[in-house]
């Protein structure tokens, strides 16, 4: 079985794709950019991390996860 999506790298592509910076996320978000860098540097967050980020960026990354789940069935 493939591995589930690394939701940071898919977070920071999508900043990316925004043209925003993690510095810029990190602000959104009310934490230091070291802490979310931290974060994004993992391949798992908390589903209430994840929805806050989804809202920000208008992007809903819970798909991804919905996505693989479904190939799997």
């Amino acid at each position: 079985m493939d591995k589930a999506p690394h939701i940071g790298n898919l977070i920071k592509a999508e900043l990316a794709r925004q043209q925003r910076s993690i510095a810029w996320l990190a602000s959104q978000m009310g934490c230091s950019r070291q802490n979310l860098c931290r974060q994004l540097a993992h391949d798992y967050l908390s589903t209430d991390q994840l929805l806050k980020i989804s809202l920000i960026l208008h992007h809903d990354f819970f798909h991804y996860f919905t996505e693989y789940i479904l190939k799997h069935f």
